[in-house]
């Protein structure tokens, strides 16, 4: 990198320039520092506790947890008897997420994680992360939610790995500089600004003519869409990123999200694992169906 393009004066900060080979400093992370690394693998022995239904959730209340929760809940919305679940909280500011018995179920340590210990076929519990790849497996395995023709199941997935691919400029472009990195850097914000403007255009002009992401149907797709786009709509997202972005512009995200929003499977599911807002929302963990309308934050007399 040659100072005549990059002078280090102009750096940030000034006079920074990149050593010949990395390694790790105590500004890698702003809000999120103290868990960050770069080495994988458990940083400590803990086993992962195991409820009294087949699918076992290892989560937390945030976007890419929240997809997971609301698909349990449209399933058992739907009538699908056999999605209950129990929903372990992962505190991933305390490490949860590099206990032992978590690594073994997501080397990549990060959240939801799934245990299925009923897998089509019988046989040994099948482990399933990543938020995309959970959605498919439980669309799969209850036939719902995932259109079986062709042209409209492609649709969905589409809108699936659009969402995958879309969202770490996001969360960990745009969130993490506009809201949790230790500095304001103008070009960096500007820079993931604009593509995540570019993407709610995206879905704006796509929701102009369809009801849902995949066409008339509601699917895994907009599960996966409406944690991130749609509070990023409402300015439920980052503090004051919504204005920042003027989301308001977005009529049909806004629409979309209004509609979704109002299922009572979405409902629930954002509630599930969050730990945050308002105490009658959160349900820091669930475990029966009847844990929220006793189990709440307020219920239990905490904020």
């Amino acid at each position: 990198m040659s100072d005549e393009k990059f002078p280090p004066e102009k750096n940030l900060p000034a006079g920074y320039v990149p050593p010949a080979v990395w390694s790790p400093t105590g500004a890698n992370g702003g809000a999120f520092a103290s868990i960050n690394r770069p080495v994988a693998g458990p940083t400590h022995d803990k086993d992962l506790p195991v409820g009294k239904h087949p699918l076992q959730l290892y989560s937390l209340g945030t976007p890419n947890g929240v997809k997971v929760t609301i698909m349990l809940e449209e399933l058992l919305a739907a009538g699908h008897s056999d999605a209950e679940y129990d929903a372990w909280l992962i505190k991933i500011g305390d490490g949860d997420q590099f206990g032992s018995g978590f690594v073994q179920v997501n080397p990549n340590s990060k959240i939801p994680a799934l245990m299925d210990h009923a897998p089509k076929g019988g046989g040994a519990p099948v482990r399933v992360f990543e938020s995309g790849s959970i959605l498919v497996y439980l669309a799969e395995k209850f036939s719902a939610f995932l259109p079986t023709e062709l042209r409209a199941r492609t649709e969905a997935m589409n809108w699936l790995f659009w969402q995958m691919g879309s969202a770490p400029f996001l969360g960990g472009g745009f969130g993490h500089f506009f809201a949790y990195a230790p500095m304001k850097i103008e070009y960096a914000i500007n820079r993931y600004a604009m593509e995540v403007k570019r993407q709610m255009d995206v879905l704006d002009r796509h929701l102009a003519e369809h009801e849902y992401m995949a066409g008339s149907d509601y699917s895994i797709a907009d599960m996966a869409i409406w944690p991130w786009y749609g509070r990023l709509a409402t300015d439920d997202s980052y503090a004051d990123a919504g204005t920042f972005l003027a989301t308001q512009d977005y009529t049909h995200v806004l629409r979309w999200t209004r509609q979704v929003g109002e299922r009572t499977g979405v409902k629930r599911g954002t509630m599930v694992n969050k730990t945050s807002g308002d105490p009658a929302t959160q349900l820091h963990e669930r475990h029966d169906a009847s844990d929220f309308e006793t189990k709440t934050q307020d219920k239990l007399g905490k904020a």
